[in-house]
């Protein structure tokens, strides 16, 4: 333990990060081991790069952002059964498999424990979870097959997670032979010095890398090795909290194939030209997604000559990808995105700082960062009132929140 307690201190030392020592011989042997595991697993070079990274302006005024082509679900007329017929053939084979982001808590919602656990208030009184296993399972039914389920969780959540989902027999799903549960990255938090936070655990202060860590995680894990075995050639990835989510879709599929890109992805119009919503465009001629905070007022509200809006395709984390273009984009991090938050830590004494203002970075990576990566990608345009239906704020906001889910869930599917 000696040598391993030098070398960390000289890494430590080289980086000018000591103080995550500073209250190691107060820490039980299990925690200390867990600190000294932490420390090894920093990239500090990244780390520092990051740091450097918060002092710097964004690149993003420099881009050229053009609009990109879309296709609407509904107006596909003859197309239709085309693609549908593809997407079906693939799935009958077994080609697809979803994936569900849930690394998130429940917050927000006044829920004490993992998001997807949540119960938005349907008298079946089904969590999140159900909600998408029974989306899963009906589209199963109809071709024949199981379709594999891949749950990213956070290293807060895990065991929760898992715990649920043994309590409730999996839903019907086998662990380890078609659903399989796998652990979000994580960035250490810095203050404005650059120095890594320590919690009020003694351990290293954390916070998950964002979705856009959804590749590298999916890789690291081994997670798209095992989709290869089984012979699973598409996924579709998207986030716990929308419960009229449709992973299986045969349409969105045969688009993909037949117009042979590695990624397509589902959008809804924008509400209103000003909505809060990230939406698709071009970025320097290749495919993105430009958040509403960098868009100007003149390109919101800017129309084609059919009157629509020409950044009106906004993203709703519904994104198909071939397993080949996972590996691809989950080969090196994506670039990270700073983000300024309120974090209590233990200081150099020991006692714990609960700040009343932001006092720290997290670091995240978008998943649409990306769509850079392909030449070109398929967005199809599908009906908010059947595809999305987020649980993201609580009752009280308004929108986006349990009451407004549960309206669209029941519509959708003839409840009241």
């Amino acid at each position: 333990m000696d040598i391993r307690i030098n070398e960390v201190k000289g890494v430590l030392k080289k980086y000018g990060q000591e103080h995550l020592l500073n209250h190691y011989e107060t820490l039980d042997e299990e925690h200390q081991k867990e600190l000294l595991d932490q420390i090894e697993k920093i990239d500090f070079d990244l780390v520092k790069r990051l740091y450097e990274d918060t002092k710097k302006e964004s690149k993003y005024g420099q881009d050229k952002i053009t609009p990109i082509e879309y296709l609407d679900k509904y107006k596909l007329y003859d197309d239709y059964k085309h693609y549908e017929n593809i997407g079906k053939k693939a799935i009958k084979e077994g080609k697809l498999a979803a994936v569900t982001m849930a690394g998130g808590q429940g917050t927000r919602l006044g829920h004490n424990g993992p998001k997807g656990t949540y119960d938005i208030g349907l008298e079946s009184h089904k969590s999140l979870f159900e909600l998408l296993c029974d989306g899963l399972k009906e589209e199963g039914k109809k071709y024949d097959v199981t379709i594999p389920w891949f749950i990213m969780t956070s290293r807060e959540n895990n065991k929760a997670t898992i715990e649920f989902f043994e309590k409730h027999k999996y839903f019907g799903y086998q662990k380890d032979r078609n659903i399989f549960f796998f652990i979000q990255g994580e960035l250490p938090m810095i203050d404005t010095e650059g120095k890594i936070l320590i919690g009020e655990d003694g351990l290293i202060k954390q916070a998950a890398d964002g979705h856009g860590g959804i590749y590298e995680s999916l890789v690291k894990s081994g997670m798209t090795a095992k989709m290869k075995q089984m012979g699973i050639e598409w996924v579709f990835i998207g986030g716990v909290d929308n419960c009229l989510v449709k992973m299986v879709d045969p349409v969105l599929m045969g688009i993909a194939i037949d117009k042979g890109v590695t990624v397509a992805c589902k959008s809804v119009v924008k509400a209103n030209p000003q909505e809060k919503v990230g939406v698709f465009c071009k970025r320097n001629g290749k495919p993105n997604v430009i958040e509403y905070s960098e868009i100007t007022e003149e390109m919101a509200e800017a129309r084609d000559a059919e009157g629509e809006l020409l950044y009106g395709e906004s993203h709703i984390l519904c994104n198909l990808f071939s397993v080949s273009a996972i590996e691809r984009m989950g080969a090196e991090p994506l670039p990270y995105h700073v983000a300024y938050k309120k974090a209590s830590y233990m200081d150099r004494d020991g006692k714990l700082i609960v700040p009343d203002s932001p006092n720290a970075y997290k670091f995240e990576a978008f998943l649409f960062d990306a769509f850079g990566e392909v030449d070109e990608m398929a967005v199809l345009r599908v009906k908010r009132e059947e595809e999305f239906a987020p649980v993201k704020n609580a009752d009280t906001v308004g929108v986006d929140c349990p009451k407004t889910a549960r309206q669209l869930y029941k519509k959708f599917h003839n409840l009241d």
